[in-house]
């Protein structure tokens, strides 16, 4: 249910960094589950810098309207334009077609420090 290869935040983001380049960022499948239906995602502009923790998007559901917050500091380079039409993807598939956007990072010790599967589960265990 958490990939492996995915490192996560405290406020249920995932990201995946290649060998090189941006990384790519989407939400949980806790998150997507407890939204419950997205019904319309705002993501930033490509060219838009971000920073850690700090609101760069929406995520409207059916119960709800919920901030996206940048897991890292850095430049948006690509967001999901399917979800402009087919914003049930990040339901059906936040780990792959779901995707939110792509970030080039500042800072690469900043993905490093963030939880991997074992402790983002074990989080949520606590909660």
């Amino acid at each position: 249910m958490y990939p492996e290869d995915l490192k996560y935040t405290a406020e249920h983001e995932w990201l995946k960094a290649g060998e090189e380049g941006p990384v790519r960022v989407g939400i949980t499948d806790f998150a997507q589950d407890q939204l419950g239906d997205i019904v319309y995602v705002q993501l930033p502009d490509v060219g838009s810098t971000v920073r850690a923790g700090d609101a760069c998007g929406e995520l409207e559901s059916t119960k709800s309207v919920s901030d996206l917050f940048a897991p890292v500091n850095g430049t948006v380079t690509a967001v999901n334009e399917a979800l402009a039409d087919q914003p049930d993807l990040v339901n059906s598939d936040p780990y792959g077609e779901g995707w939110l956007l792509d970030i080039e990072v500042e800072d690469a010790d900043e993905v490093a420090a963030l939880m991997d599967a074992e402790a983002y589960k074990g989080q949520l265990d606590q909660s």
